[in-house]
């Protein structure tokens, strides 16, 4: 995974709740097991008519919304927990998605695949829309290493909480795979320890 300590970006709003699995990558498009290609179906059924034409009123089809971040209405994530939707929303682009409640399966995949979920208040997800229907451009910055979500452009932040074992994975570009080996030292002393 690369390395997250801090992103600055214009955001995308997805002011809708209750998005869930099924919505961020369809079901029939889950055949592959390989993590790439996902991004180009990420919400399919709502970017494209079932002709397959492009819909120009979705939001990710409007080239006024650009960015790495992804701002969602309360509940993102629900229903099953196909790790291919977080796979989706990395493949995309997306490293941030912005939301006042994340399903918690969902929450755990998307932190195992190197996007960061960011629980808000509300109100401060209000704020966020706000600011960027006021401005496309607004820039987003999130601070891993200071848990610290700012609102450039009326320099507004909030905290978020994260589960310290994967802000360090997330900070060092671990899975728990290479957390392991960053440790294989103090590992190997333990175990040394109690021969």
């Amino acid at each position: 995974m690369d390395k997250f300590t801090k992103l600055t970006s214009s955001a995308i709003p997805l002011p809708i709740e209750n998005v869930d699995t099924d919505q961020i990558i369809p079901a029939r498009f889950l055949k592959a097991t390989s993590r790439e290609g996902f991004g180009e179906n990420l919400f399919r059924d709502w970017r494209f008519h079932k002709d397959g034409s492009i819909n120009s009123d979705f939001i990710l089809n409007n080239e006024k919304y650009q960015g790495s971040i992804l701002v969602a209405g309360d509940n993102f994530g629900c229903g099953s927990s196909r790790e291919h939707a977080a796979w989706a929303i990395h493949d995309y682009g997306i490293k941030v998605v912005v939301s006042s409640f994340f399903a918690d399966i969902f929450k755990g995949n998307a932190l195992n695949n190197g996007v960061l979920p960011v629980q808000v208040a509300p109100e401060y997800l209000k704020e966020i829309f706000e600011a960027i229907e006021k401005d496309a451009k607004t820039h987003i910055e999130v601070d891993l290493e200071a848990q610290k979500i700012t609102i450039e452009s009326t320099n507004s932040s909030s905290n978020f909480e994260i589960n310290p074992y994967k802000k360090t994975c997330l900070m060092n570009g671990y899975d728990d795979i290479d957390f392991l080996i960053s440790n294989k030292t103090e590992i190997e002393a333990f175990e040394m320890s109690r021969a």
